[in-house]
């Protein structure tokens, strides 16, 4: 990643150069667990307490739950999901150039307002994918219709697992970015906006997804694993 970065600040990039994904895995301890996250997920958007945390700071926080029940229950998830989950990302680089009406040229056909000024000043772009496995899957069908608390705290916590693992990525990205007196935009991913989501199999294929990832789509375009996420990061010199 840095040698892109400093191309791209030194304006030395290759136009010509072969694009090939890189995938990096990132260990369970790497990314805490955001309580607070999981109950929002969960459709407990109520039922947390923002209160002063332990941190390496005096200004962090931490969100614990209000209920005791509804607390021991989300540890038995957490616990439940121990070495369940695997962390793997798929990213790749491309420089950016525009069309005559200022659309981003992508390696696949889009005309997206949204991603358009999403990517405004943008001179590359960090195209990703991220996965948390076929086991928090196993776990929801294991769960869902028996225990049904359960079931929905476990879909939390995989929405929850996979949005911070993206956002670790995110957080190298813009650490990295900083690093040569670059800026990273916010992440875009399809569905959002007016990007479709039948962008989905450009963005699979470039990054070999299926193989490196195991993530396939269905016929509407959804993703399986569930908790999985493509997404676009813009790069401004």
């Amino acid at each position: 990643m840095k040698e892109f970065l400093e191309n791209l600040k030194n304006k030395t990039l290759n136009p010509e150069a072969v694009i090939t994904p890189i995938h990096v895995e990132f260990d369970e301890e790497d990314i805490p667990v955001k309580r607070g996250e999981v109950l929002r997920y969960a459709g407990y958007p109520a039922a947390v307490l923002r209160t002063k945390g332990d941190g390496k700071n005096d200004e962090s926080y931490i969100e614990v739950p209000t209920d005791e029940e509804l607390a021991s229950r989300l540890e038995s998830v957490v616990g439940l999901c121990k070495g369940e989950l695997t962390y793997r990302i798929s990213y790749c680089f491309f420089q950016l150039n525009r069309d005559a009406d200022g659309f981003p040229i992508l390696p696949f056909e889009q005309h997206s307002k949204d991603l358009k000024k999403n990517l405004e000043n943008c001179s590359a772009v960090i195209i990703v994918a991220a996965t948390i496995g076929a086991g928090i899957d196993r776990l929801i069908r294991r769960y869902e219709r028996t225990q049904v608390a359960t079931g929905l705290l476990l879909q939390g916590i995989g929405a929850e697992r996979v949005e911070s693992l993206v956002d670790l990525f995110n957080d190298e990205v813009n650490s990295n970015a900083a690093e040569f007196g670059l800026k990273a935009h916010p992440r875009y991913s399809p569905g959002y906006g007016d990007l479709p989501i039948s962008v989905q199999p450009h963005l699979l294929k470039l990054l070999d997804a299926e193989k490196r990832l195991g993530i396939t789509l269905n016929a509407s375009y959804m993703m399986s694993p569930s908790k999985s996420v493509t997404a676009i990061i813009g790069i401004e010199a």
